[in-house]
């Protein structure tokens, strides 16, 4: 599967209504961990509606946060998020789940497929996917 591919996934789940922003972007890189599908749902169910409905850092930004720290087993992870971070940042115009919905022109900064895309295509980017 290519990164474009599993970013569109990604927004195909988080549009199915089953999965939040978190959850729809560690699914979609689920073959990136040790873990299943259904355990990074598990794992990410509370990192929705920036990170437990408190408005705060986005959940699909979260969610490649935790792939992340999966995949380096730990080792340079706060490098790794940073970067992740500071572009997610540069291309949805904010981090935070309450500025990237600021409806503005009738239309939020960045909806949430946006961002579970860039989410994906992000960590993707920077982990050197294809």
């Amino acid at each position: 599967m290519t990164l474009e591919e599993r970013a569109e996934r990604a927004v195909e789940l988080k549009n199915s209504g089953m999965y939040n922003c978190a959850q729809a972007v560690t699914a979609a890189l689920a073959d990136q961990t040790g873990l299943t599908e259904e355990q990074l749902k598990q794992v990410s169910a509370g990192f929705c509606a920036g990170m437990g409905n408190l408005e705060a850092t986005c959940g699909a930004l979260i969610g490649a946060g935790m792939i992340a720290g999966l995949k380096t087993e730990g080792k340079g992870t706060l490098g790794v998020t940073r970067q992740i971070q500071e572009e997610f940042g540069k291309r949805c115009g904010a981090l935070k789940c309450k500025d990237l919905k600021t409806v503005t022109d009738g239309k939020p900064l960045c909806p949430c497929e946006d961002c579970v895309r860039n989410a994906v295509m992000i960590y993707g980017e920077t982990m050197g996917l294809k």
